[in-house]
């Protein structure tokens, strides 16, 4: 089963979130390319040598999803009808994109998407400085 994910889940695995590394060791993950933007983005105000392994892994061995039109459109009517953030919603459609029933997220807005047969998981997030 294909499972998304978002930014907050890397921020999870890192703090070695039990659930989380069931999760990445059980399933065929699907990260969103905005997700591997933010991530590079956040990384490189910290100590991005830390990162660097995750993020190879990451390229490596998650289906990378990209931002087409439709995927774009899709995420403007999310973000249109449920007020998330224009980058999560993007995240989300790319997610849907790929084919993804379950995600796991840290952002409660994320909640605020409702479709019969998506299921998202919500995850308690602890960021690392």
């Amino acid at each position: 089963m294909l499972v998304g994910v978002d930014t907050g889940f890397f921020y999870c695995l890192k703090n070695g979130d039990l659930l989380v590394k069931k999760v990445w060791s059980e399933h065929e993950i699907v990260v969103s390319v905005i997700t591997v933007f933010e991530l590079e983005k956040a990384f490189l105000k910290t100590t991005p040598q830390l990162w660097t392994e995750l993020l190879g892994e990451i390229k490596e061995g998650c289906l990378l999803v990209p931002v087409a039109l439709e995927t774009s459109q899709q995420a403007a009517r999310i973000a249109h009808g449920t007020s998330i953030p224009s980058l999560d919603s993007l995240i989300l459609a790319s997610l849907l994109t790929a084919g993804c029933k379950k995600i796991y997220t840290s952002d409660p807005h994320l909640l605020l998407y409702k479709k019969t047969g998506v299921r998202i998981n919500l995850l308690k997030e602890n960021r690392p400085t």
